[in-house]
């Protein structure tokens, strides 16, 4: 939501895909209400065609179960535990990426990435890998973990450019942090197209 509210108040018209959401949207936001991955997709497919910038903050499973049981699945001693099988979900922002690049838009595409280090590599390692598989144009990176991100006020970021510019590192309150990804988006605006 802070997101979209730093977007709001930088003078942007702002839609919201959304689904659960914990708060209230902010007011003056238009809000497109989704349930699943798949409904996701149609709808920023949809709102991109018309969109200066696409910002995907949404954490999309990677998979979803392939088939969905219009009742309860009840459990019974006679019946076999029940073998639930996955499929892949689409890569949202790899195919607005595609859709963009197809139609020779210009249009800025910024993703998130919560990431974690690991014995083979650190968070940015990890991040940088991402931003060249997805092809967006910025990468807002996130470092989670216990006690870190989700769930808590403040914030820390670092954001990096697929033009492969200085990370730039923002933290303090959601509100702050949100506001500094849309400063460093309008400075990418006003990079690829200059103000009149």
């Amino acid at each position: 939501m802070a997101l979209a509210a730093a977007a709001r108040d930088a003078g942007a018209r702002v839609r919201l895909l959304a689904a659960h959401m914990d708060v209230a949207p902010p007011a003056g936001v238009d809000v497109i209400r989704v349930e699943t991955a798949l409904e996701l997709r149609k709808a920023a497919l949809h709102a991109a065609a018309d969109s200066d910038v696409i910002i995907m903050a949404a954490a999309v499973a990677d998979f979803r179960p392939a088939d969905v049981a219009g009742t309860k699945i009840k459990k019974r001693d006679d019946v076999a535990d029940p073998v639930i099988t996955l499929v892949r979900n689409p890569d949202i922002l790899r195919e607005l990426v595609e859709v963009r690049d197809a139609a020779s838009r210009t249009q800025l595409i910024v993703g998130f990435a919560a990431e974690t280090g690991d014995a083979d590599g650190d968070v940015l390692d990890y991040a940088a890998a991402k931003l060249r598989r997805k092809a967006c144009d910025l990468l807002v990176v996130n470092h989670v973990g216990q006690d870190r991100v989700f769930g808590e006020d403040t914030n820390s970021v670092v954001i990096l450019s697929r033009t492969g510019s200085e990370p730039q590192e923002a933290s303090g309150s959601k509100s702050d942090v949100a506001a500094a990804v849309i400063d460093r988006i309008s400075a990418e605006l006003n990079r690829v197209v200059p103000p009149a």
